[in-house]
């Protein structure tokens, strides 16, 4: 049988009789144990970096926080100083720490050439080279100064362009610029109209 002290020490502890005596909804750390208060997190590590980014999967652009020792990536959760998410992400922001570290994720590019059937690695430098050489070859062929009529078009409907939903205001408006007086493309959106 419990002594009366110890039964005291035993019941001040419960959620029921704290909110009954105090007044409290029993529900915020004024009840947590000893325990539950001594809880830290298992990234509250003094050697851990820390970096606020966006999630890259939708437009909705949740916040998150991305953790990492060293050069590696610990985790990533959502940032609760978010103003759109407040923490919260849904399942496929929930796993963008495995989008990064899975082993399975290519790091180097990837070739098919026509009608090959077989995929090449290419160097990084070699296939921007590819990408810009085949955009200024489409464009030197499809750019039109005049319409029918003799009116000015100076553009060109042979490329698109289709932005990224982590970009932000300021990225996408050097992006209209470049691709609209630059190379005069006229076929220009941003995922997050999708």
């Amino acid at each position: 049988m419990l002594g009366f002290e110890r039964w005291r020490a035993l019941a001040a502890r419960w959620p029921l009789l704290h909110q009954l005596r105090h007044g409290t909804d029993g529900t915020g750390w004024d009840v947590a144990s000893a325990h539950t208060r001594a809880l830290k997190s298992r990234l509250a590590d003094t050697g851990m970096r820390t970096a606020r980014t966006v999630c890259p999967y939708c437009a909705v652009g949740c916040g998150q926080i991305a953790y990492a020792r060293g050069n590696q990536l610990l985790a990533i959760e959502g940032d609760p100083a978010s103003p759109i998410s407040a923490g919260h992400l849904c399942p496929k922001g929930s796993a963008s720490h495995e989008l990064m570290t899975h082993s399975g994720r290519l790091t180097q590019v990837r070739y098919r050439a026509p009608r090959a059937r077989a995929w090449q690695t290419l160097p990084l430098e070699t296939a921007l080279a590819m990408v810009a050489e085949r955009v200024w070859e489409s464009r030197a062929r499809t750019f039109a100064m005049v319409d029918s009529n003799g009116l000015p078009l100076r553009r060109t409907t042979a490329i698109a362009h289709l932005g990224g939903a982590t970009l932000d205001i300021e990225e996408n408006y050097l992006l209209k610029k470049l691709f609209t007086c630059g190379l005069g493309m006229v076929a220009i959106s941003n995922q997050a109209q999708i």
